[in-house]
């Protein structure tokens, strides 16, 4: 016998808790008469957690609807163009090497397990060494709900063998990068873009998670991280109003679902739809970022494995 816990989103409230058989909870539906049902089972998309060398590219696409979006992006390098969100707040988390990231409102360093907010608005520029970081586009505005370790200053140069150039300002709308929706692309001074942190107050706050947390909340979405010791499994989940999406940081996990089991480890992403039930085994401490959306958030990266049916103690 096993418990599920069933919350309703945004979490803040007790959720109700079921007693249930697990073999049952996990089994194929019943036969009906002149019916079937076939579910999808539950995927994953790995990226390797470790930098690569490679040419410098955008950013590569995980889950994507008309209200968020989900990215993979790595670089060595600068990133070539200062670049104006619309609609969103821009959040990062830091996977692994370093990187500036170069504001109107100051520069600041990112180290693997940092996260971050680009406020809707502000130009911003990156300059990567083997640097991996995720990028969460959700619509303005966005809570930040910890306490910061650090904030952006501001740095003339930003870093070590800059120089001010002319170069391109591009603005977008509609969550910030898909083509379609880039607005104008023009020349800046960079020098005088990022003298107007002498000009406002507001400051990009870095923030860190040791323990289970969440650090951002806007009115659909909650972004943080999950630090779990050990898991026998023996609680369920079910969001009965929310998608979850998880990145494994650290650590290797079963992820027992009642759509498939899967094996987790450092760079998978998975999705866990609305309403399916879902928890975690594992003997050893396991970190991962956790994204709760009370709106679907289709997957649009390629599977690199799926879940497998007939769980079992």
């Amino acid at each position: 016998m096993i418990e599920e816990h069933i919350h309703t989103f945004p979490f803040d409230r007790p959720p109700r808790v079921l007693h249930r058989q697990e073999e049952l909870l996990l089994a194929d539906p019943l036969p009906r008469p002149g019916r079937t049902f076939d579910f999808p089972l539950i995927e994953a998309v790995h990226f390797d957690p470790v930098y690569l060398p490679g040419p410098f590219g955008p950013p590569r696409g995980v889950y994507e609807s008309d209200f968020i979006r989900v990215e993979w992006q790595t670089m060595n390098n600068r990133q070539g163009f200062y670049h104006r969100n619309c609609d969103v707040d821009e959040m990062s988390y830091q996977v692994c090497g370093e990187r500036t990231l170069i504001t109107e409102l100051g520069s600041v360093e990112h180290r693997a397990g940092d996260f971050s907010r680009i406020p809707v608005s502000v130009a911003h520029d990156n300059y990567g060494r083997e640097d991996i970081h995720l990028l969460f586009y959700i619509p303005a505005p966005v809570e930040e709900l910890g306490e910061k370790v650090r904030r952006s200053q501001a740095l003339f140069p930003p870093f070590p063998g800059w120089e001010p150039v002319i170069t391109n300002e591009l603005t977008t709308e509609c969550l910030g990068g898909r083509v379609e929706h880039h607005i104008v692309m023009a020349p800046t001074d960079e020098k005088v873009l990022l003298e107007q942190v002498h000009r406002d107050s507001d400051r990009i706050r870095v923030q860190r998670a040791e323990q289970t947390s969440w650090l951002y909340r806007s009115k659909e979405t909650l972004l943080g991280k999950a630090v779990v010791e050990s898991s026998d499994g023996l609680v369920y989940t079910r969001n009965r109003d929310a998608d979850e999406i998880h990145y494994q940081i650290s650590g290797h996990r079963t992820l027992v679902t009642q759509r498939g089991v899967l094996e987790l480890e450092p760079g998978d992403f998975v999705r866990i739809p609305v309403g399916v039930a879902f928890t975690s085994i594992h003997d050893d401490r396991n970190e991962y970022l956790r994204l709760a959306s009370s709106r679907a958030i289709p997957q649009v990266a390629k599977s690199t494995k799926q879940g497998v049916k007939g769980f079992s103690r």
